[in-house]
């Protein structure tokens, strides 16, 4: 989607931080906003900020509810005919560790960061394939999707998970001329992260651990959320899968592949399976590549193809 004047976007989580940021560059190129959230709070405050627009629109909803969600898309369509960009934004922080016996709060953490996604992406993107204009699609996910979070293991969870599905959406959707980009942000001023300075009756730096100064004293150089907006413009412009904000993971990446690469066995693989990789490879290469594609003419049926549960392989 090369020109973005007069779309329609979709934004989860879209009243503060990273949606929020987006919902600004995506004003700035012309576009109307939905700005789907939770917390009455941040629609309160966004509506301040963003007070006299006409191109935007708010509604409340809860993204793990599936119901609340298409409440949301359909009030969203009444108000402005369509939906041409998807972000799935909406997070929590939390969940806890791997081993914890509390699923309640996993469960909760699981059903918001990934099922969020997931629940947003069934419920819109069959009617950005129905209009038949192209569109876009951005999945949140983190560098905690790309990198180990020390004692998040929910949240991790749900970000590794966010990655994978946005791969898999993305080479689905290609032939529709629809792109899909994945967002990995690092430390970026939101409120999931809140700093001793934002609440400092409830947040105290005396005492903490230092790991936890150590994550404040990060959040206080973070990226303004509004930057990394802009640089979501340039990847759906773009149709670029990968969006990075924060360049000081670019050596613990780098490093987490070389060792990936070391633990490969030596011994040489038959002839047909590197003939069926190879084959593959291409294909996905050829699919996750920048650039936009176009938007074929419509034909009746196109819409209800899903070749992946059709796999020889059983849809694995």
């Amino acid at each position: 989607m090369e020109n973005l004047t007069g779309k329609v976007a979709f934004i989860t989580g879209g009243a503060s931080g990273i949606g929020l940021g987006m919902a600004r560059a995506f004003l700035e190129e012309g576009m109307k906003v939905s700005l789907a959230d939770w917390s009455d709070d941040h629609i309160a405050k966004a509506k301040e900020q963003l007070a006299g627009n006409n191109a935007v629109h708010f509604v409340k909803t809860n993204v793990a509810d599936r119901g609340s969600l298409r409440a949301a898309v359909d009030e969203t369509l009444e108000a402005f005919g369509k939906i041409h960009v998807l972000c799935n934004n909406a997070g929590v922080n939390g969940g806890g560790t791997a081993v914890s016996d509390d699923f309640d709060s996993w469960d909760r953490a699981i059903s918001v960061n990934l099922g969020g996604v997931i629940n947003g992406t069934k419920i819109i993107a069959p009617i950005i394939r129905q209009q038949g204009e192209g569109g876009h699609i951005v999945n949140t996910s983190s560098m905690a999707g790309v990198v180990p979070l020390p004692g998040l293991a929910a949240y991790s969870t749900a970000k590794y998970a966010v990655r994978g599905f946005s791969e898999s959406l993305r080479m689905q959707l290609a032939k529709d001329g629809i792109g899909v980009s994945c967002l990995f942000p690092g430390a970026t001023r939101t409120a999931l992260v809140p700093i001793p300075e934002d609440d400092p009756e409830h947040i105290k730096e005396e005492g903490a651990p230092q790991f936890l100064k150590d994550l404040w004293d990060a959040m206080r150089g973070a990226i303004d959320p509004y930057d990394t907006g802009r640089v979501v413009v340039e990847a759906i412009k773009q149709n670029r899968f990968y969006i990075f904000t924060n360049r000081e993971f670019l050596e613990e990446v780098k490093q987490r592949h070389r060792e990936i690469e070391d633990a490969f066995p030596l011994d040489e693989p038959t002839p047909g399976r590197v003939k069926f990789e190879s084959m593959r490879a291409e294909m996905v290469r050829d699919l996750m590549a920048p650039g936009n594609r176009p938007v074929p003419e419509r034909k009746e049926g196109d819409f209800a193809l899903d070749l992946g549960s059709a796999s020889p392989a059983g849809g694995q």
